[in-house]
């Protein structure tokens, strides 16, 4: 999953109990660690926050 918006951007890669998130223009730097839970309740924060 990929978003830009506004030069701002992210890749999420879901893996078995984790998702790994980083800003794809420096994939170099250090990147978040999400378990399943966690990356679950991001979601419906964000989705809820438009």
């Amino acid at each position: 999953m990929q978003q830009q918006k506004g030069g701002e951007c992210s890749e999420a890669a879901a893996t078995p109990g984790t998702v790994h998130v980083r800003d794809s223009m420096t994939p170099a730097r250090a990147h978040l660690a999400f378990g399943g839970l966690e990356w679950t309740a991001f979601v419906r924060f964000a989705v809820t926050r438009r």
